[in-house]
């Protein structure tokens, strides 16, 4: 195939236009550098969507973007959920400024995220195919086929010094990159559909089953409700047709009614994988969102996990491609480090609660009831499994020696300077202090004061993180903590605020 390589290479060239890549090429955009983004599909978002909940953790990433408070109004918020008819889960204890699930189409978190990575400068080429890529030491060339609005792209290469695959399951750069994806598929025929009912169910989000079935109703906010539902006699191939008495039949084993569904706008049927990559980097090329694992649908957490990937990965391209960094490999492999460990976690989180769904002999209802039990009857086992659901729970590895706060999540802080979600709208490291001392102009530091008489200290990355901590301080760590995370060499000076 002939083929013309584009002139000017770009700092990242994404591809996939899925929340995963969105939210990545916005961020990298909006730190000044160059990104291309490229997407099978044509232009605009369609209303076909499997995932619809926004966990606390992605919200309050959403937050320090500037976008939750807008996409809160796209839907409706949960606040328990209500597992195997036994077990509830009260979202409101999160300590987060979003203690709930966020109700909402997939298209309305990607329609937010393409307009921020639009008006950040992100080029789109949309029906835009990969085809292979190679890597050097200097960066990545991808041969791509398609066409972009306007004038013909087939069979030409575009130049990048960094690649990201955000481009699903079927990711044609882990297929490039020859990576093996090992797992097993575990259920199958599962159906989905937005309905309107004409009786509302007990509670805000219901996950129930019997021996043969399980199924859950949530609402959108809209009038329609999304139902997803698996009969276990019933297992046909993805492409076999479905109907609404279909769903109403799964529905009624599984949460004895029906509901009184009806004028369903969509419906669906689909398999589920539990699978991961074993690497997320392979060199200049990392793969984020479901290129690099997916799960069962259960608990939500697939666009979730997905942007929280781009989150960690994209300040730290940043950090590296802007210079701001002294080691600068180290960063990078930090991504696979930290959050290849979390894709597995929501492997076996979700993979659990779709195994107790299913739950059909003694033995395996004897565990269910055993979970549902500890699950009520211990507060700290159920808190410690909404924050790994809500994603807040999640935690990064801190190295010996560090502060006990180190690699954990941040709240939003009430700080002297107001929040500390709207300072990391910045996308920069926040250092939070006591009033005492400053530090001198540093290119990637936002400098804040605690609101109250607290006397730690904290780094907190772009992301929210605590990457490193002190009770007490003194002039020289402090440096040093700044020199290796921000990469100024000389960013404190001794005095008083």
């Amino acid at each position: 195939m002939n083929s013309t390589t584009d002139t000017t290479p770009v700092d990242v060239l994404v591809v996939g236009a899925g929340p995963t890549g969105l939210l990545l090429a916005g961020d990298l955009a909006a730190a000044g550098l160059s990104v291309t983004l490229i997407e099978r599909r044509p232009r605009g978002t369609s209303t076909m969507t499997r995932a619809f909940g926004v966990h606390a953790r992605t919200l309050e990433l959403l937050d320090a973007r500037s976008l939750a408070d807008e996409l809160l109004a796209t839907g409706t918020t949960v606040d328990r959920m209500s597992l195997f008819r036994h077990l509830s889960l009260d979202l409101g204890r999160l300590r987060s400024r979003f203690p709930y699930l966020l109700v909402t189409p997939q298209y309305e978190v990607e329609r937010l995220l393409e307009r921020r990575a639009r008006e950040a400068g992100v080029e789109f080429r949309h029906e835009t195919e990969l085809l292979g890529l190679r890597q050097d030491e200097d960066g990545v060339t991808a041969e791509v086929r398609g066409a972009e609005e306007g004038g013909d792209r087939a069979g030409s290469r575009l130049r990048a010094r960094y690649l990201v695959g955000a481009d699903g399951v079927r990711s044609a750069v882990r297929h490039a990159l020859d990576l093996p994806f090992p797992g097993t598929s575990v259920i199958r025929s599962i159906v989905l559909a937005d309905v309107k009912l004409a009786e509302e169910p007990t509670g805000s989000l219901s996950v129930a089953g019997s021996d043969e079935a399980f199924a859950f109703i949530v609402p959108f906010g809209d009038g329609y409700h999304r139902v997803m539902g698996w009969n276990r006699k019933h297992q046909v191939p993805d492409s076999a047709p479905i109907d609404l008495d279909d769903v109403r039949e799964i529905t009624r084993q599984a949460l004895g009614t029906d509901y009184g569904m009806h004028d369903a706008r969509w419906l669906s049927r689909f398999h589920s994988d539990e699978r991961q990559v074993p690497r997320y980097r392979t060199g200049r090329v990392f793969l984020a969102g479901d290129a690099a694992h997916v799960h069962s649908p259960a608990g939500g957490q697939g666009l979730n996990t997905g942007i929280q990937d781009a989150a960690n990965l994209s300040w730290k391209l940043a950090a590296v491609l802007r210079g701001d960094t002294c080691e600068p490999e180290a960063l990078l492999d930090s991504y696979h480090e930290e959050r290849h460990p979390v894709g597995a976690a929501v492997l076996r989180t979700s993979g659990a609660i779709v195994r107790l769904a299913m739950a059909h002999n003694p033995v395996q209802r004897t565990a269910r009831s055993l979970v549902t039990r500890l699950l009520n009857g211990v507060r700290p086992a159920r808190d410690k499994a909404m924050g790994r659901i809500s994603g807040i729970g999640i935690a990064y590895p801190a190295g010996r020696g560090a502060h006990r706060l180190t690699g954990t999540r941040v709240p939003d802080l009430a700080l002297a300077e107001g929040r500390l979600y709207e300072l990391l709208r910045e996308g920069e490291f926040v250092l939070v202090t006591p009033g005492e001392g400053h530090t001198s102009p540093a290119r990637r530091l936002i400098r804040a004061h605690w609101n109250g008489a607290r006397r730690t200290t904290l780094l907190v990355r772009p992301d929210g993180y605590v990457a490193w901590a002190s009770e007490s301080p003194d002039t020289a760590a402090l440096e040093e903590a700044l020199r290796h995370w921000t990469g100024e060499r000389r960013a404190v000076a001794a005095g008083r605020a």
